[in-house]
């Protein structure tokens, strides 16, 4: 029995970057730092977040950990094996462990966080043998895009005179 095709999983993951983009643009209005994330489940979005830190006084409210919120509704249950995540920025060790806990086929993100970065660039939750859970890792789609939104943010934050000294705060 022949299998159905199924879509080039690189355009997919660079259109649901361009909407998780979309999403971290609106992090801005409330004074959050522009990160977004977009839950697919069989190439549907089941949702699509930005941070909201400042907007809710929450340090929970991640795009990452809101999306999974809203993808375990839709889904009806908390497991979600098949769920991709595709985020603007490497997640976080509480993203990344989010996505352990709930059991996340993939995620996809965009720039690196060499700072806090849990999928390879500083920790490597995600993949690491010792947990109950690995979920497979897809990195920089659309980096440049996506770190140039980050970039804008802090320079426009902070101005374009800052040494870079200071610790960046990329959540």
């Amino acid at each position: 029995m022949p299998t159905a095709a199924r879509p080039d999983p690189g355009a997919t993951h660079e259109d649901a970057m361009r909407r998780a983009l979309a999403e971290a643009r609106l992090a801005v209005a409330h004074g959050d730092v522009p990160v977004g994330a977009v839950a697919l489940a069989d190439g549907r979005v089941l949702a699509a977040r930005h941070n909201e830190r400042e907007l809710r006084g929450d340090p929970t409210a991640h795009a990452e950990i809101l999306a999974l919120r809203d993808a375990a509704t839709a889904l009806g249950r908390w497991r979600l094996d098949e769920v991709t995540l595709v985020v603007t920025v490497e997640p976080c060790p509480m993203c990344a462990g989010a996505l352990v806990a709930a059991r996340v086929a993939h995620v996809v993100f965009g720039a690196d966080d060499p700072k806090a970065g849990a999928c390879g660039s500083l920790y490597n939750l995600c993949s690491d043998p010792r947990l109950n859970h690995e979920v497979a890792i897809t990195r920089g789609v659309l980096a440049e895009q996506c770190g140039a939104v980050l970039t804008s943010f802090f320079v426009e934050r902070r101005g374009p005179d800052d040494s870079g000294n200071r610790e960046q705060d990329t959540r």
